[in-house]
């Protein structure tokens, strides 16, 4: 299994073989194109050597806002983010042992157990963890029972939602043609 996100095969590579990456990458997905956010990972390994949780959390917070705020920008907030990002690596690295793919495989977790554990890390709201379980039962292995119906409509089969369903070229068109849908029906709601 390859990931398909950025239109970047370094990036993607990295996301593919990097559950920590992966991780931060989803963090990163909000206010800015999907791809430059899953491509953000990447970034940070290029500028500081590595993406591991011990690393991100001990690194000084000043200096990592540094590398967020670098051209090109690993994100366009690059203070909030980079905080973030510490935040979520100091939580992989203490309460799974730096492995953030633990989260989904110690103790052979169902589908809402990993979703409770997703939503318990800094910056995983609801919709965030039930698109990031999508994404692992959809594209990276998870077979945990129940994913399906714990990632709510995002785990639906055939679905073009979110991140979790681009595997080409062709399925980032219709996730973007889906949002687009979506932010029309909630502006037209808004403005009756």
């Amino acid at each position: 299994m390859t990931l398909h996100i950025t239109g970047d095969a370094t990036a993607d590579g990295l996301l593919t073989d990097d559950p920590l990456a992966l991780l931060i990458g989803m963090l990163l997905d909000q206010q800015v194109p999907m791809e430059t956010a899953f491509a953000g990972p990447l970034k940070i390994q290029q500028r500081i050597g590595a993406v591991d949780a011990a690393t991100l959390a001990g690194y000084d917070p000043e200096r990592l806002v540094e590398v967020f705020t670098q051209t090109p920008a690993v994100h366009r907030f690059p203070g909030s983010m980079a905080a973030r990002v510490q935040a979520l690596s100091a939580a992989i690295q203490q309460e799974w042992d730096g492995d953030a793919a633990a989260i989904w495989t110690r103790g052979d977790p169902d589908g809402p157990e990993v979703l409770r554990r997703l939503k318990a890390l800094p910056g995983f709201g609801e919709q965030k963890a039930r698109i990031f379980l999508a994404l692992l039962g959809k594209q990276y292995g998870y077979t945990g029972a129940g994913w399906r119906e714990a990632a709510g409509a995002y785990g639906e089969e055939g679905s073009f939602r979110s991140v979790a369903d681009i595997t080409s070229t062709e399925s980032l068109t219709k996730v973007r043609e889906h949002k687009r849908a979506m932010k029309a029906a909630a502006k037209a709601l808004k403005d009756q």
